[in-house]
């Protein structure tokens, strides 16, 4: 759009002063006549900038001048409202170009003031990362639309797949917000006075209704998604106990989390350690980890053990090859 771009030029002539237009226009992303003209279209609007001809010719800002850019416009305040979003997640809620502009607002109210020791920024040694790991899932729906949508605070009717459920269904839900959370994104809503997640990544569709959301009294997004989040990272009351290959605790820690309680001085390479499931059928969860891990008790988790690792080796049997020769267990 003109508008944001007539800005940007602004913000980058009061960085530096003066800048060449050939290196604006591939900045810009346009030719070196639409920077002329957008030049001429600030100079007579009373903006001190002018182009000079020459070797050392460019676009400058009349000297000594400073340009109020220090208020930010709505979007742009919206926009470093939702911190810790990268890139990719401030693009899918429409916001990547706000945001942008901001920042740049932002570096230049810092460089106004330069500290008497020039040290790195914060943004230079910083980093934030929000998107998953190896995630490649494309959403079904536009969450930019989703999230203006929300902002109506209506009922809204979707079209949602449980992770159960082999086929969707549609539900109707009052809506609290969005949130996301380690690259994923959640809607955060009521179903029949019961709230749920809902995960984007299932959601097929959505239709706004007239009627307003029928939200609990004082709750907000902020406290409905705490009340979710420790509902949901609750480790439960079901105590397993096994023993665990010293080189793989690390591995555990990361996958387990707070599941995994007590961990013993380690006998021989192993370390005894105790997991806490919600229940029986969640030591499941601990096949992942092969022949690192050796489960001992209660005999209901062993039972289960030993019922899913048979059913493993019966679907993976194969007569005609050969037996495969297993690592000696050296500890």
């Amino acid at each position: 759009m003109k508008a944001s771009r007539l800005l940007h030029l602004l913000l980058l002539l009061q960085t530096r002063q003066r800048i060449s237009s050939s290196e604006l226009s591939q900045t810009l992303e346009v030719s070196r006549r639409t920077i002329l003209r957008d030049v001429e279209a600030l100079s007579m609007a009373g903006v001190p900038v002018y182009a000079e001809r020459g070797r050392h010719g460019g676009i400058a800002l009349l000297p000594g001048s400073r340009l109020n850019l220090a208020h930010l416009e709505p979007p742009e305040l919206e926009a470093l409202s939702v911190a810790g979003l990268d890139e990719r997640h401030l693009e899918l809620l429409g916001l990547r170009d706000a945001h942008a502009t901001a920042a740049r607002k932002v570096a230049l109210k810092q460089d106004a003031a330069p500290a008497a020791h020039p040290r790195a920024t914060l943004a230079d040694i910083v980093m934030v990362d929000s998107s998953a790991w190896m995630s490649g899932r494309s959403l079904l729906v536009d969450i930019a639309d989703l999230a203006t949508a929300l902002r109506l605070r209506r009922q809204l009717r979707i079209k949602y797949r449980r992770s159960t459920e082999a086929h969707p269904a549609f539900l109707l839900v009052d809506p609290y917000g969005l949130v996301a959370k380690s690259g994923r994104w959640y809607l955060v809503a009521e179903q029949q006075g019961e709230q749920r997640l809902f995960s984007l990544e299932r959601l097929y569709s959505f239709e706004i209704l007239q009627a307003p959301a029928n939200l609990q009294v004082d709750a907000t997004l902020g406290t409905v998604w705490l009340s979710l989040k420790e509902r949901t990272e609750a480790p439960g009351d079901v105590m397993i106990t096994a023993r665990l290959r010293a080189t793989r605790l690390d591995l555990a820690r990361r996958i387990l989390g707070e599941r995994l309680r007590d961990v013993d001085a380690a006998e021989g390479g192993w370390y005894p350690i105790t997991i806490v499931f919600r229940q029986i059928q969640d030591v499941r969860q601990l096949l992942q980890f092969a022949d690192h891990i050796h489960v001992t008790g209660p005999p209901a988790a062993r039972d289960m053990i030993r019922a899913l690792a048979t059913d493993l080796v019966s679907r993976h049997q194969d007569p005609s090859a050969a037996p495969v020769p297993r690592e000696p267990d050296r500890s």
